[in-house]
This record gives structure tokens, C-alpha cells and sequence, in this order.
């Protein structure tokens, strides 16, 4: 078992403060990486509609000078957001016709997702969730109330979904309200976090937040989010070996992203890397194909190509699944 030292008494305390101090000006952080100069040709000539939030610390992972460096292609906005492109739509998973409480999706047999909060620490310029009414609906409000609600109705449900957002931008006090209400619901018998935070905001990998990770009556996965090696520096393995010493089984999945990983060797470099950190991958997925992130796709032809020669370079449990989510479909579909 890997064992980690315990944080820093203020260490543990930062992760709210630097969450506040985000760099959310694009010019910034181009200033910041020795690209300001190249403002006028790599930013949109107008908002696209989707705010940049960068932490200082996962921007820190980015190399200077390199304006196709690909921790910076997932964060800055580009004109291509801006250009309309067949079947690529606002609601690209379906998630709007699987609404069935307040913040409650129910796509998948025995699984009910919770859409725990709006708030994020990073705003990936991919993400399928970019256009998603998150004032209306989220199932924080009114105490969960909806959400134990509906998901105390329907013994079917056995695994709660923990997604958003990132559920992990929620105070962990609010985490807790939420599983102290499904502690007393007998069907649960798993709990599933989906997060970003780990990887873009390790500090929130708190002693707060392992405390209650230990105290919770179900096994847990964690599923992280990294598409690139780059994105795991020591802080972020640090933050896997304290949860999974708290118990948590730690999975990723990532997004095939052109540009940025479509490259067999940045992927098996991110298998590898996650391994190291305890963490499986899991996911290779194909990307939802949400308005304005057109320019990120990778055709099912080049995507299988990788996966083969993912396949031929390392060990089976290295190799990520690749699927696609369809709206509509009770399962994502392997590729």
C-alpha cells in the first residue's frame, strides 16, 4: 500500500484561496507564458460565451513559449468555437431528456446522476456540459431534497453519480449533507465521484475531504479526468496516494482530443503515468460533439488506429476502453 505524509496544517487550508485567485483573463495567461505577443492570432475576435477559469498551478504545468502546448489548447479559447458546425449541438449527450428530479439524470440501468453543482475549477473549452442550465438544475438545491427523493423511490438504483460541475468544488460539508441523506437509503451500494479537481486543484485533496472519503459507508471510485501526461505533476500524485490511502478506487478517463494527445505516445504516456499514480485507466472517449468544440475531433478511423497501437506497445490494463456516448443509448458504445 502506498502511504502519504500528512499535509501542511495551512496547506490543507489553501485550496479555497487559490480556487478565488484562478486566472480568468485569456490575455493573462498568455502574458504569463511568454505568448502576449501572439494574442491578436490566438484568441477569438469575439466572446465566445464559455468564461475562462485557469488555476495558477495547473498553468504552471505549461510550457513557456509553446502555443500549441497541450495543457494550454484545453483552456484557451479559440475562433473556432465561434464557427457553427453540423451535429455538433448544444445538448450533445442527451442530458436535457434525462432529466428526472431536480439535478437528476437517469441514462443507465442501476445508476442515477447527480448533477451536484454548476461550478467548476477549470473551464475545459471541450467540455459537453459548456451550454448546460445549471442555474435551474442543480441538485443541491433545497437541501438535495428532489434528488433523495427520487432516488429513494426507485430501488433499482444501486450506484449514485456524483457529477456536475465538479462535485469536489462543493464544501465538504455539503458533500457530507448529501451522503449522511443516502446513508439511509438501503438499495445504495456504491458511490461514484466524477472530478477534476484532483488534477487541475490537488490542494483540495484536503484532510477534511479524506476524512469524510473514510467515513463513508460504501466502497467509492473516484474518476479522474487527465488527457495529457503533463497535467500529473507531483502534487497530483501526491493527491491520488492520499485517496486512495482514504479508500478510494481511483480510475480515469480521458478525451481524445486533436492537438493535444491524438499521438500514441502522449497516449501511452498518460497510461503509464496514471499507473504510476495508482490510478487505472479507464476511459478513452471520443468526443461529445458539443457546439463549439468542433476543432477537438478526431475521426473513429485515426481513433481506433491509436487504440491498436496502444495495444501493441503496452500492457492490456494500460490500455483505456474507447467509446462514444450517444444520446439516448443505455450504455456508451465501444468503438
Amino acid at each position: 500500500m502506498i502511504t502519504a505524509s500528512p499535509l501542511p496544517a495551512q496547506q490543507s487550508r489553501t485550496w479555497q484561496r487559490l480556487w478565488r485567485e484562478a486566472i480568468v483573463d485569456p490575455h493573462e495567461l498568455l502574458d504569463l507564458l511568454d505568448l502576449g505577443h501572439l494574442a491578436g492570432s490566438m484568441l477569438p475576435a469575439r466572446d465566445t460565451g464559455f468564461a475562462v477559469r485557469v488555476p495558477r498551478g495547473f498553468a504552471a504545468r505549461m510550457r513557456r513559449g509553446d502555443p500549441a502546448d497541450p495543457l494550454l489548447l484545453q483552456v484557451l479559447p479559440q475562433a473556432a468555437e465561434l464557427i457553427e458546425v453540423t451535429g455538433f449541438d448544444r445538448d450533445a449527450v442527451g442530458d436535457m431528456a434525462a432529466r428526472v428530479a431536480g439535478g437528476v439524470l437517469h441514462k443507465y440501468s442501476g445508476r442515477a446522476l447527480l448533477i451536484t453543482t454548476g461550478s467548476c475549477a477549470v473551464n475545459c473549452r471541450y467540455c459537453f456540459r459548456r451550454h448546460f442550465p445549471y442555474a435551474g438544475e442543480t441538485a443541491a438545491a433545497n437541501h438535495w431534497h428532489d434528488a433523495i427523493q427520487y432516488i429513494r423511490a426507485d430501488a433499482s438504483i444501486e450506484e449514485v453519480i456524483l457529477s456536475g460541475g465538479d462535485p469536489l468544488s462543493l464544501s465538504t460539508a455539503k458533500l457530507a449533507e448529501l451522503t449522511d441523506a443516502l446513508a439511509a437509503i438501503a438499495h445504495i451500494k456504491r458511490l461514484r465521484i466524477h472530478t477534476r479537481l484532483p488534477v487541475v486543484l490537488p490542494e483540495r485533496v484536503d484532510a477534511e475531504l479524506l476524512a469524510w472519503l473514510r467515513q463513508l459507508p460504501w466502497p467509492v471510485a473516484i474518476v479522474l479526468h487527465a488527457n495529457h501526461a503533463n497535467e500529473i505533476d507531483g502534487a497530483v500524485a501526491d493527491a491520488c496516494a492520499r485517496m486512495r490511502v482514504a479508500g478510494a478506487t481511483l480510475l480515469n478517463q480521458s478525451v481524445l482530443l486533436r492537438g493535444v494527445n491524438d499521438d500514441v505516445n502522449a497516449l501511452a504516456a498518460l497510461s503509464t503515468r496514471l499507473f504510476d499514480c495508482g490510478v487505472v485507466p479507464y476511459y478513452l472517449h471520443q468526443l461529445d460533439r458539443v457546439a463549439g468544440a468542433a476543432h477537438f475531433a478526431v475521426d473513429d478511423m485515426r481513433a481506433r488506429d491509436l487504440v491498436e497501437q496502444l495495444r501493441g506497445r503496452l500492457s492490456g490494463y494500460l490500455v483505456p476502453r474507447l467509446v462514444r456516448e450517444l444520446a439516448g443509448e443505455r450504455a456508451k458504445t465501444a468503438l
